[in-house]
């Protein structure tokens, strides 16, 4: 009996702690969400959150720039290497560098004796056709008055009809072969003038007029088709070639001038006039492209040096200048 109540007693002890132990967690599992929710509530009130300032503008968006400036290199139409066109020796330089040269001028020699002896020996061969053609035309006049006879002979009752056919095919015969002779003239002619072809390649000439800036050969030097031999460049007319973003488009015309400086020539001041603009709108780059032309008194420019074009002094194009954009870019 005493153990039965000990049991018993001992077993209500054992849910009156589990239960204090659920009533403490609950305390705790409440205590957190409580002080968020007055933390989440009280933060407005400590920290309010500051409303957006509008940032006034130092210069108003309808005043138009002042200095729109583009810059880039001068440049020439005319610039390029002078390379050869066929494998040779160079025997003679007749241009060295910063030496004006004219359009057509010789300028270096390749070696050019085994081309003048093929051309030679192709020049004979066409007269030796020639005279061929001459001889055959000479035989088909006597074929020619042969089947004339044999046909009055016939008419005559004198020979038989195996004998006229005879005469006139052999005429026939003679007219083809001149015909075949003068096919092989026309094919030696075009051998004739390949080889004139191959002889004007030995000959450096000059494409334009201008300054050679770069000789990359010396005299006795074995080239290649496709080497280098001169770097030459017209001097004028001098160019600037750059884009603008298209919102300039159509107010930029032909003929329009401006202003042209460079920093290396500070004195000096030069104008320019719009050559070129191009009638459409690159779509990946939204731009399009401007040529000018610097007057022919340029004074110490030169191609390749950097210049300033200002385009803020015209009106057509202040009009559309807003600050802080990027006026255009050379390509």
């Amino acid at each position: 009996m005493s153990k039965a109540r000990t049991s018993n007693l001992f077993f209500a002890l054992a849910l009156a702690a589990i239960a204090f132990s659920w009533g403490c967690s609950d305390d705790r599992a409440m205590a957190p969400s409580t002080t968020n929710a007055a933390s989440a509530a009280s933060a407005p009130a400590s920290a309010p959150v500051p409303s957006p300032i509008p940032v006034a503008s130092s210069v108003p968006a309808d005043v138009p720039s002042s200095s729109l400036v583009v810059t880039g290199p001068i440049i020439v139409e005319h610039q390029l290497d002078l390379t050869a066109q066929r494998d040779g020796v160079v025997t003679k330089l007749l241009s060295d560098v910063s030496s004006r040269v004219k359009a057509g001028a010789l300028m270096a020699q390749l070696d050019d004796r085994q081309i003048t002896a093929n051309l030679e020996a192709a020049r004979a061969k066409t007269r030796g056709i020639d005279a061929e053609i001459r001889d055959l035309k000479a035989e088909a006049e006597v074929v020619q008055a042969d089947y004339g006879r044999a046909q009055r002979r016939w008419d005559l009752g004198v020979i038989s009809e195996e004998e006229l056919q005879h005469a006139k095919y052999k005429a026939e015969s003679e007219q083809w072969d001149i015909k075949r002779v003068i096919e092989q003239r026309s094919t030696a002619l075009q051998e004739e003038r390949s080889l004139e072809l191959e002889l004007e390649k030995t000959r450096i000439t000059a494409p334009f007029s201008g300054l050679v800036a770069r000789r990359y050969v010396r005299e006795g030097q074995s080239v290649a088709k496709g080497d280098r031999l001169f770097w030459i460049t017209a001097e004028s007319p001098l160019m600037m070639r750059f884009t603008l973003p298209e919102k300039y488009f159509g107010r930029l015309h032909h003929g329009q001038k401006f202003e042209v400086t460079s920093a290396d020539l500070p004195g000096e001041k030069h104008t320019a006039a719009v050559r070129e603009v191009s009638p459409v709108i690159d779509p990946a780059s939204g731009t399009f492209e401007v040529l000018v032309e610097l007057a022919p008194n340029h004074g110490n420019f030169r191609p390749g040096m950097n210049a300033a074009l200002h385009l803020g002094g015209n009106a057509a194009i202040n009009d559309a200048v807003k600050p802080g954009v990027n006026p255009g870019k050379t390509p």
